[in-house]
């Protein structure tokens, strides 16, 4: 085999208290795509960012091309050919596109001003090679979040770099989009570049990495080419014991004639979706399938009294409802996990505890003041309960894996003593382990009594654990599945046929 152009030897780090990396070594070879996995604290992301200059090197050796390099800082691995696209953006707001991909490369030649015409054509140029055909000048605080990957996956190209690593990419991407980043990674594999791919999704890391690498606990624990492993295999060398079913089976299924304990009829936001009508029964799951975009998050904003309704009814346990904000959701012990938790689902820089008691706070307030002895009793319940990994309930939960905070989400709402759940994107960005603690966690809740609503962009995942699936395309609800039914084949059918009604040329 060739000589590897990156080697890693011995990389160790420790964080107080914690030793996050242990003597991982790995090779990385010329126009090779090479995958990394693991569960959230494996180590992946610090080991990275020790290539990419952020951490200092501790313990091991890096070596370019055979030759011991010394990276002390980010400028320096940029000049050795290396380049890192973050799984938190790395942009600024108040600058254009062209600005952000060049920033701190823009210098002026013997006093003359920026040639800003220059720079604008060639971020543009940068920006087509990623699929977009979009003004250079736009701002980053104007674009999509999408969008804003893409600015990112263009600056990494502007370096020209040898190595480019890229750390959870298509964690905001539609299918589409993820295609067009596939493309641009197979480009830039018979140019000769080596990719380091990070992901949680392993139908990714099947689709586009030669081989894959898997860390646990801040130890490797396997290398191998990608025809040499399973599904199976890599989860449980990351997880590190045998994983019978990925999606646990339930005790028990919803009677056909279980109560109905949600219902909408012919709801309607003007621009945004229509004649949106369903049912939900007591102990149920029911999926909501669609694209991206496809308006199931803005249907559930809707139902939960986040956004206004222009018209339509809803219904819990038969009798109509008027939901205007989330606090009259509340108060009808409806429930909702928004997808995007950083933002609309924590406060990050809060304890564990008060996380847990924020959307009902009443319950342990008397006489205007808040009983901390008995937020901390109920803290300290869900959290052993939910299995939430924490060193204390007055830890704040930013320094939480992604899976943790979401327990704390999940612990915050049933903590309202709600009965019905609105689960979006509930294991997005969270590891292999986690995800099959939420799933254990929404079969007992069903079993339990409640009902949920599950919106999720994992195929796999919305099939194997919906009772029912609602496909959703362009605002509207386009067909139901049920039983056998319930297929990727045929949702994917649903919706296709739906693109090429709308556009016969398909």
């Amino acid at each position: 085999m060739d000589q590897p152009v990156l080697s890693l030897r011995k990389i160790g780090k420790t964080f107080p208290g914690v030793r996050a990396l242990n003597g991982v070594s790995i090779d990385f070879y010329k126009g090779e795509v090479h995958g990394i996995v693991g569960e959230n604290g494996a180590g992946k992301s610090t080991l990275m960012k020790i290539l990419s200059g952020v951490y200092t090197l501790e313990e091991g050796e890096i070596y370019i091309d055979g030759q011991k390099v010394d990276i002390r800082n980010p400028m320096d691995s940029l000049n050795l050919g290396q380049s890192i696209i973050f799984q938190e953006f790395n942009l600024i707001d108040a600058l254009s596109i062209a600005e952000n991909i060049y920033l701190g490369r823009l210098s002026r030649k013997k006093g003359k001003p920026i040639d800003w015409k220059q720079v604008n054509a060639q971020a543009k140029a940068l920006m087509r090679e990623v699929g977009y055909d979009i003004d250079p000048r736009m701002l980053i605080r104007d674009l999509s979040v999408a969008q804003k990957q893409m600015v990112e996956i263009a600056k990494a190209l502007s370096f020209n770099a040898r190595i480019i690593i890229m750390d959870e990419p298509s964690a905001t991407l539609t299918t589409k989009e993820v295609e067009n980043l596939f493309r641009i990674v197979r480009s830039l594999k018979e140019k000769g570049v080596s990719v380091i791919y990070i992901s949680h999704k392993l139908e990714e890391v099947f689709e586009i990495c030669d081989r894959v690498s898997v860390m646990r606990d801040g130890n490797l624990i396997s290398t191998r080419g990608i025809a040499e492993v399973t599904r199976r295999g890599i989860i449980e060398d990351m997880v590190g014991r045998k994983v019978e079913q990925e999606y646990p089976p339930r005790e028990k299924k919803p009677a056909d004639d279980a109560p109905i304990v949600l219902e909408a009829r012919n709801l309607k936001r003007e621009g945004v979706f229509e004649n949106i009508s369903f049912k939900l029964r007591r102990g149920e799951v029911l999926g909501f399938a669609g694209l991206v975009g496809s308006g199931r998050t803005e249907i559930m904003r809707a139902v939960f009294g986040a956004d206004k309704l222009d018209a339509g009814e809803v219904f819990i346990n038969g009798a109509p409802v008027r939901i205007k904000t989330p606090d009259d959701s509340i108060a009808h012990h409806l429930a909702f996990l928004t997808e995007d938790r950083k933002q609309q689902g924590l406060l990050l820089q809060v304890s564990v505890s008060r996380n847990i008691s924020l959307a009902n706070l009443g319950a342990i307030t008397r006489h205007g003041f808040l009983n901390f002895k008995a937020e901390r009793r109920v803290a300290e319940e869900y959290v052993r309960t939910l299995q939430v990994k924490t060193p204390s309930i007055n830890q704040r939960v930013i320094f939480l894996s992604g899976g943790n905070q979401q327990k704390v989400v999940l612990a915050k709402w049933l903590y309202t003593s709600c009965d019905i759940l609105i689960l979006d994107e509930p294991t997005r960005g969270i590891d292999v382990g986690a995800k099959a603690e939420i799933y254990h966690l929404i079969n007992q809740l069903v079993d339990e009594g409640k009902s949920i609503i599950l919106i999720s962009s994992d195929m796999p995942e919305l099939l194997a654990m919906s009772d029912r699936v609602m496909v959703v395309y362009n605002g509207r609800i386009k067909g139901e599945l049920d039983g056998e039914d319930i297929t990727a084949d045929n949702v994917m059918s649903m919706i296709l046929q739906k693109q090429e009604e709308e556009n016969p040329c398909m």
